[in-house]
Formats: C-alpha cells, sequence, structure tokens
C-alpha cells in the first residue's frame, strides 16, 4: 500500500500539478500536494470499495476497466516505436479516442437492446487496438510530420552494458529457473 500511495503522490505531484497548474511550486509545496492527493485517494478508494463487494470476480472487473485504455497505449507504443512516420498529433487522438471506443463497444449491445453483439472484452481490446492503430495511421499519412516536430532521442550504448560477472551469473539463475520449473511444474 505504501508503494501505491507513493506512486500517486509522485504522479499526481509531479506529473500533473507542477507541470499544468504551479510551475513554479516550491518542493515543500508539491510535497504538501502529494500528501493530499494520496489522502484524496484513499479516501475516494474507502468510498469506491464497499460497491466493489457485489462483484463475482474483482479480478475480472480490473481486467475489463484496463482494457479501456490499454489497446489504446498499445497502439501508440508500437506504432510510436517501429513506424517512424506515426506524428504526436496521432498519437494524442488515440490516446484520447480509446476509451470512447471501448465504452461504446461495451455499452452498445445494451443501448440497442442486443442488436449490436456483445463481445468478450478480450475482442473488444483487440477491435479497438485495431480502430484506434487505423486511426493514428491515417492521421500520420494525411498529416506527416514537420521538420520542427522531429525529437530523436540519443542515447549512449554504454549506458546499456552490463559487467560479463552479472551476465553470467543471470544466465545461471535463468537455468536454475527452467530447471526448477521443467522439473516441479
Amino acid at each position: 500500500m505504501a508503494g501505491k500511495a507513493n506512486s500517486i503522490s509522485t504522479i499526481f505531484s509531479l506529473d500533473i500539478y507542477k507541470k499544468y497548474f504551479n510551475k513554479e511550486a516550491s518542493d515543500t509545496k508539491v510535497v504538501k500536494v502529494g500528501r493530499w492527493a494520496v489522502i484524496i485517494s484513499m479516501l475516494l478508494a474507502a468510498i469506491v470499495t464497499p460497491a466493489l463487494k457485489s462483484l463475482d470476480q474483482a479480478y475480472q472487473f480490473i481486467q475489463e476497466y484496463v482494457g479501456f485504455f490499454s489497446p489504446g497505449v498499445l497502439a501508440i507504443f508500437l506504432l510510436g516505436m517501429f513506424w517512424k512516420r506515426t506524428t504526436a498529433a496521432a498519437a494524442l487522438a488515440g490516446a484520447i479516442l480509446t476509451i470512447p471506443i471501448s465504452t461504446v463497444l461495451k455499452f452498445l449491445p445494451q443501448w440497442t437492446n442486443g442488436a449490436f453483439p456483445d463481445y468478450p472484452f478480450l475482442d473488444r481490446m483487440t477491435i479497438t487496438f485495431f480502430a484506434v492503430a487505423a486511426i493514428m495511421i491515417v492521421m500520420s499519412l494525411t498529416r506527416p510530420k514537420n521538420e520542427k516536430d522531429i525529437h530523436t532521442i540519443e542515447t549512449d550504448p554504454s549506458l546499456f552494458r552490463v559487467p560479463t560477472g552479472f551476465v553470467i551469473g543471470s544466465l545461471i539463475i535463468c537455468g536454475i529457473l527452467a530447471a526448477l520449473y521443467s522439473v516441479y511444474w
């Protein structure tokens, strides 16, 4: 729970509050805002938790609603990493549209009294992924990057080198784990 509270505090105070609301906030102010973010989020969790006891399986509930935004995240990641023509506008559109597309696919069967098929959540995630990816591709092709939009990240390859002893130790541990899994599973 401490790790979750720390994540909530850090994400809200640094990534939202300091970035968008008060860029000149002191470290003391950012820490206070982070503490309040944790308190408010824990109160919201305490209010929402009793409603969750009516669920058959909490894990299935979590999976289903994480599936509302994860297809868009995957599309943004894959296109951003492996297709150089992807634009920032296309990525933003993908991030914004993934939840509405997922919501329509989830609730359209109820809204149309069964006229639209009720897909399982994995199928809805797949459909959402391809829809978001298609939208991003069309946007990137119709409005290509400007020269000023190109931001390349330069990395030093030496940052990714590890000592030989570490590699050998890692291989030994992986071998032991593979042996244990093959014997006891």
